[in-house]
């Protein structure tokens, strides 16, 4: 059974990444500083904990259980933090990223997956966005997933790295069993937030009502969670190719509106949302789309539960039976 390092693996998309490498027949073992993950989301393999910049301790790590693969989800992730600041997300998302790699080098280890972001077109004019669309990134967040992604090349160049970016957009949704789920502190995102506020009864502030859009909010393509894990797994099968940098945009190619995420939510959950119109949120680009035509075609993968309808019964299953409480018997399964 072929072992994967996770960095980050407590955390939303990474313990998802878990769930689905285990189902896969892969080992996964999370390496976290729970900064920002849980431990209870760490489900389907051994918890190691330590720092991204701990060199020492990531190279005992893999010294102890001989990845064949590193799957890197470790980072600090939110636009409007990096823009007020950048130093964090300097030294964790790229530093970070470098002592990692060192280590992997030390140890013998070529191969990774590397969370990137769609951050890093910036405000595209072209949407959907291709992999081959200018990179202009408009935060230092952005900015950190586009220098790591240079590095990557560099280093595949230099010593035979094997690796693959995986750019994705708007991850939303939680898992169809119930298991694990999105759980920021604080919560930013959109869904999450939104269901909150039908939850709880209060207004929701929605960050910028007069964008160049048809409903003067943002418009971002909306990605399951579980769809991404599955395109991270999908990624480790190309990895014995030669040296080099892969990347693909993960996406459906389809935008929905903060106006129509809003209304798809009252749909689902029969409540009321009253929705408080609020200041634009720095960094935030008004349309942000993907062509997933790549990956289909190199990695065949293709998202089967990024609609507005799973996304938010699933993230509201999660909201309902597991976030305030994550000891709880996981709830009934969502059929997809």
């Amino acid at each position: 059974m072929p072992t994967v390092l996770v960095t980050g693996g407590a955390g939303y998309i990474g313990s998802h990444a878990c769930k689905a490498l285990a189902a896969a027949g892969h080992a996964p073992v999370t390496y976290d500083n729970l900064s920002r993950g849980f431990a209870h989301a760490v489900k389907w393999g051994p918890l190691e904990t330590g720092d991204l910049l701990d060199r020492a301790r990531l190279e005992a790590v893999i010294e102890r259980h001989r990845p064949e693969t590193v799957m890197h989800f470790a980072a600090v992730a939110y636009v409007g933090e990096s823009t007020a600041d950048p130093a964090l997300y300097y030294r964790n998302n790229l530093v970070g990223t470098l002592t990692l790699l060192e280590a992997m080098r030390a140890q013998g280890v070529d191969q990774l997956v590397f969370s990137s972001s769609c951050t890093i077109f910036g405000a595209s004019a072209a949407c959907p966005i291709s992999e081959d669309a200018p990179q202009v990134p408009i935060s230092p967040y952005g900015a950190t997933k586009l220098f790591v992604e240079h590095v990557l090349r560099d280093y595949a160049t230099a010593y035979g790295l094997r690796a693959v970016a995986m750019r994705y957009f708007n991850a939303a949704g939680a898992d169809p069993d119930g298991e694990i789920g999105e759980d920021h502190d604080p919560e930013t995102h959109l869904i999450p937030l939104v269901l909150d506020a039908a939850a709880s009864g209060r207004p929701f502030t929605l960050n910028g009502t007069d964008y160049e859009t048809p409903d003067g909010t943002c418009i971002r393509d909306y990605v399951h969670v579980t769809d991404l894990a599955a395109a991270h797994v999908l990624a480790c099968k190309g990895l014995d190719r030669a040296p080099g940098l892969a990347a693909y945009n993960l996406g459906t190619g389809v935008g929905l509106s903060n106006l129509q995420i809003i209304e798809a939510a009252r749909r689902r959950t029969n409540l009321k949302i009253e929705v408080v119109p609020g200041p634009r949120r720095a960094g935030d680009p008004p349309v942000l789309t993907a062509d997933p035509g790549r990956a289909t075609r190199e990695l065949g993968w293709r998202p089967t539960l990024s609609n507005a309808e799973t996304i938010i019964d699933t993230a509201w299953l999660w909201r309902q039976h597991r976030r305030a409480t994550p000891s709880r018997e996981p709830p009934e399964r969502i059929a997809p």
